[in-house]
């Protein structure tokens, strides 16, 4: 891929894992008007490519940007509808943290051109890639699984009261996949350790909501995972302490499942139907 801020990684398998928030790239003139350059990167979907880095031995198609969301979030409805709509959430290319903290200093925050202009430099071309990987995989297969891979820090409360479920599973209500794999997750889920719930606080994204048609083979779940299933979360995240260090031993446990999850979807996806 010629864009130096998304990959992919090209599979034959009916799955796509979509990791829109893996990045840390700001543009040294939109980072230079933030009050901090950790406070942009702070929400970032940390060491999810390291988790899931199993996927292209499964020959799924994996697609991940390294800008930031902090410059666009690709997971937003470029409307400004929100996805959740009474709740806190942020914006197409957010002004605040999860918590509510200022992103940008004072008379900074992006004017309604530079939003467009972030939308057709990074927004449109992640879609247009993502759509064609669907197009190539439909045209090979008969269904289709689109796999978006998130994680979050597990108590953040601007955004949800208490403690997140470690597997916060999100298909649109039921409305994104055939409810034969939301069940197979599930099942998946439940023999774990890990505690789970479906379409709760976090029903999926934009991604999940617009390419997710069951009636056009293409089956769009999203997993939000808590952090605190593969890395040690601090109580009060700072500069000093956030992200913590990605380790393989920590993330061994979930990252099984994980795999055992995704290789579900592509079972799912290929088998026979009358």
């Amino acid at each position: 891929m010629s864009e130096a801020w998304l990959e992919i990684q090209r599979g034959d398998a009916p799955l796509i894992v979509s990791m829109p928030h893996t990045g840390t790239q700001i543009p040294g003139d939109i980072e230079a008007r933030l009050i901090s350059p950790w406070l942009g990167r702070k929400d970032a979907d940390w060491w999810i490519e390291k988790l899931y880095d199993f996927a292209p031995g499964l020959s799924a198609t994996v697609l991940r940007t390294d800008i930031s969301r902090t410059v666009i979030d690709v997971n937003r409805d470029p409307s400004g509808k929100s996805l959740y709509p009474g709740r806190n959430t942020t914006e197409l290319c957010p002004t605040s943290t999860f918590d509510g903290e200022p992103l940008y200093r004072d008379g900074a925050v992006p004017s309604e051109r530079e939003i467009a202009e972030r939308r057709a430099r990074y927004f449109d071309p992640y879609h247009a890639a993502l759509e064609t990987e669907l197009e190539r995989l439909r045209a090979r297969h008969d269904r289709i699984v689109l796999f978006e891979a998130h994680s979050i820090r597990s108590v953040i409360p601007r955004l949800f009261d208490g403690q997140l479920p470690n597997f916060n599973i999100g298909t649109n209500s039921g409305a994104s996949c055939a409810q034969e794999l939301t069940k197979c997750v599930e099942s998946l889920c439940a023999i774990t350790e890990f505690s789970r719930v479906t379409n709760g606080r976090f029903k999926g994204g934009y991604t999940t909501r617009r390419y997710g048609r069951p009636r056009d083979g293409v089956h769009a779940v999203q997993l939000e995972l808590a952090d605190r299933g593969y890395l040690d979360e601090p109580d009060v995240p700072s500069p000093e302490n956030w992200p913590t260090p990605y380790r393989e031993a920590r993330a061994a446990a979930l990252r099984a499942v994980l795999k055992r999850i995704l290789q579900a979807c592509i079972t799912f996806a290929a088998e026979d139907r009358p």
